[in-house]
């Protein structure tokens, strides 16, 4: 079976050129491949098909770029090089052998085979599939190159594998470092949510700007500082470095375009209202320096294309969530309060839930969207959810409860 190299080639007639079109896959947390979905689509790039926190989809090359940058919910982006069948090492080693590797990877590039998924396939070692991948890129980079070895030093760039029914997916990453870690966070306190699953849960919410948000347990302030981001359209990864960046296929110039696009697009002139508690005062200290870098950052990224304007902040104070009432006839609330994850974590985290029964009063007509590792949790806070989502946080199985309306 021969490598099927993953790019479509459309010729345009009327405009005299043609367009590549390159097959990617993001990953998300699993139960949010929807919401992924939608940001992919609404970029206009189009979706081949969506799985166990995976989207296949195809764009143009500045997707390198303007993905890695734009993507909020996503956690990792991969260049799809190759798919083919191996249902025996032979066809494994031609096909990863076929890759044209030559075109990603430079000569001092420190390359790793470095993770490899199967599923129901005739090939079951990973360790073995592993070896031999790394067997075939390096015989095939040797030959070329007439090199004995590869580095085994110099920049690192990731290959993985994924094997479904022998189906071999030959994963090239773009992202480096996850595309969660945005580079604004620089303390998360205990259990902090993930930037990009915030993300997701805020658009799970279908949040405009115009809806106040409120956060009672902002803990590191990630729900306030990606709705902040979103209001703003700053794009999330302005102020960090990708894995593309290794890579031979890397294009500076459109890199430099893409990033330009991108910063000249943030939005100073929108109007929000994002707060955010918390019981501890060290909680809403750290969340108002998280959220200050965040706003930074996209602050820079004005000043580098010649804006000097300055981006609203949200705003923290330190208060017990039962103390609190709605400042605001209408609004929303999205929040990750203490899991319980222990047996006695969980007794406590139980009473915590049966106590937010006072936000029913002191919140109707808002809006209420929680995560929590309790399936159960509607029975404590007394008032069946209008939605519910499994989402696998890490290693968490966690549940989204949505309510439209708390009154």
């Amino acid at each position: 079976m021969g490598t099927d190299i993953s790019f479509v080639i459309e010729r345009k007639c009327k405009n005299c050129y043609i367009v590549i079109m390159f097959q990617f896959m993001a990953v998300c947390a699993l139960g949010l491949e929807k919401v992924l979905g939608n940001e992919i689509k609404k970029a206009g790039w189009s979706i081949m098909e969506s799985d166990s926190g995976r989207v296949f989809f195809q764009g143009p090359e500045n997707v390198i770029y303007s993905g890695n940058l734009r993507l909020r919910t996503c956690d990792r982006i991969f260049l799809v090089p190759a798919r083919f069948k191996a249902r025996d090492f032979d066809q494994l080693f031609e096909g990863i052998r076929a890759v044209d590797w030559q075109d990603y990877f430079k000569k001092n590039t420190r390359i790793v085979i470095d993770k490899v998924r199967i599923n129901y396939s005739k090939l079951n070692s990973q360790k073995a599939v592993q070896k031999v991948a790394h067997k075939a890129v390096y015989d095939k980079l040797c030959n070329l190159w007439g090199m004995n070895s590869l580095p085994e030093s110099g920049e690192k760039c990731d290959i993985r594998l994924h094997l479904e029914k022998d189906v071999v997916t030959v994963l090239l990453d773009l992202s480096g470092a996850p595309l969660n870690r945005r580079g604004y966070r620089k303390d998360g306190g205990e259990a902090p949510i993930r930037e990009t699953l915030a993300a997701a849960l805020i658009l799970l919410m279908n949040w405009k700007r115009k809806i106040p948000l409120h956060d009672p347990f902002c803990g590191s302030g990630t729900f306030a500082a990606e709705a902040a981001l979103y209001a703003c359209n700053a794009a999330p990864g302005l102020g960090r470095s990708f894995g593309f960046e290794n890579l031979a296929v890397f294009n500076k110039d459109l890199y430099k375009e893409e990033w330009i696009k991108a910063a000249s697009e943030i939005r100073t002139d929108c109007l929000y209202r994002i707060t955010g508690s918390d019981i501890s005062q060290e909680a809403v200290l750290r969340s108002r320096l998280n959220v200050e870098h965040a706003m930074v950052t996209a602050g820079r990224a004005l000043q580098a294309i010649g804006s000097d304007n300055r981006l609203p902040r949200p705003e923290f104070i330190q208060s017990d969530f039962r103390d609190l009432q709605a400042p605001f006839e209408q609004g929303m609330i999205i929040t990750n309060p203490p899991y319980g994850e222990r047996l006695g974590d969980r007794e406590e985290a139980i009473k915590l839930y049966e106590d937010m029964q006072c936000l029913k009063t002191n919140f109707k007509g808002w809006a209420l969207g929680l995560i929590t590792l309790q399936e159960d949790f509607p029975v404590y806070f007394g008032k069946k959810e209008e939605k519910k989502r499994q989402v696998k946080d890490g290693n968490l199985e966690t549940f989204f409860f949505k309510y439209n309306n708390l009154g």
